[in-house]
């Protein structure tokens, strides 16, 4: 079995404002588009929300679920939260080193939830830089922010 490219991409206008996010995954020859928006959100709920999206379409695939993914994001928040800072929130009682409430808890309870069923490397990929696939994802992203402004 091949392995799944996974990009990922969320941004909003306003913080909060309208939203969207976008995932694109690469698998057997396929390039399936996955992408939403919200009237009122937040860069960093759109960026989760992307990853969390796409990785739920693969764990609801028989297909796929037991292949390795690779995820490209441009969000150190959302690679660093799942594979660094995540351990320490949980052992903290979901707080961060300052013992305030980790922010967006529903969305990484919900992303772990999904990632932990899955093999996982992450990437992180600088946003804006040419990259294919990145540029597609934010491209998706723009469409969906507009359709609620």
């Amino acid at each position: 079995m091949n392995d799944i490219t996974v990009y990922t991409d969320g941004g909003c206008t306003g913080n909060p404002g309208p939203g969207g996010w976008a995932a694109v995954l690469l698998y057997d020859g396929n390039e399936v588009r996955l992408s939403g928006g919200e009237e009122s959100t937040t860069n960093n709920k759109m960026e989760l929300t992307a990853v969390i999206k796409a990785l739920s379409h693969i764990n609801e695939n028989s297909d796929l679920r037991n292949r390795k993914v690779e995820i490209f994001t441009d969000s150190q928040y959302v690679k660093n939260g799942l594979t660094q800072w995540i351990f320490n929130w949980i052992r903290n009682g979901w707080k961060t080193a300052a013992k305030k409430p980790v922010k967006n808890k529903e969305f990484w309870l919900a992303l772990k939830n999904e990632a932990d069923k899955l093999e996982l490397m992450w990437n992180w990929v600088k946003g804006h830089s040419g990259d294919e696939y990145n540029e597609l994802c934010d491209s998706l992203v723009e469409e969906e922010r507009l359709k609620f402004s």
